[in-house]
C-alpha cells in the first residue's frame, strides 16, 4: 500500500464522517419539531456506509479499503404521538406527531463521528509529514 492509498482511504473516511455529522445535526435540529399528520413528520435519518472490499481484495497488494457512503435512510422507529388538543398543530382528534429522534443516541453518534473524523485528519497529517521527510531524503538532507 502506497502513501497515496493511505491519503485516499483517510479522505474517504473524512467524507463519510462528514455525511454522518450532517445527518446527525439535522436530526438534532428537527428533534423538537411538531406536525399534524404522520406523513409530514420528520423522521430520523442515518448514513449507511460500506467498505469498498471488492476493489480492495481484487488488488493483492492492497491492505485497506475506502469507505463508501451508500446513502441516507430514514429510521423506521415509531413516531412519538402526543395528545395535545390545545396545540394549533393538533389534528382533528387532538394529537400532534413528534419525530422519532432520540437526542441521547444522536449526541453519542455525533461524538463518535467527530472522533472518527479527527482520527482521519490525524492520519492524513501524519502521512503528509512522511511525504515531506521522504522528499527531504531525496534532496540529501
Amino acid at each position: 500500500m502506497s502513501l497515496f492509498d493511505v491519503m485516499s482511504i483517510s479522505a474517504s473516511g473524512m467524507h463519510a464522517e462528514s455525511v454522518r455529522l450532517n445527518t446527525t445535526a439535522s436530526n438534532i435540529a428537527n428533534a423538537n419539531s411538531v406536525s399534524s399528520s404522520e406523513s409530514e413528520t420528520y423522521r430520523a435519518r442515518h448514513a449507511v456506509f460500506a467498505a469498498e472490499l471488492n476493489r480492495a481484495t481484487s488488488d493483492s497488494k492492497s491492505k485497506g479499503a475506502e469507505v463508501n457512503v451508500l446513502g441516507i435512510v430514514e429510521s423506521n422507529r415509531p413516531l412519538q404521538i402526543e395528545y395535545a388538543p390545545h396545540n394549533p398543530m393538533a389534528d382533528e382528534n387532538g394529537y400532534i406527531y413528534k419525530p422519532n429522534v432520540n437526542i441521547v443516541e444522536e449526541m453519542a453518534d455525533m461524538m463518535s463521528a467527530s472522533k472518527a473524523y479527527e482520527t482521519n485528519v490525524q492520519v492524513a497529517d501524519t502521512t503528509k509529514r512522511i511525504f515531506r521527510r521522504v522528499m527531504m531524503l531525496g534532496q540529501g538532507q
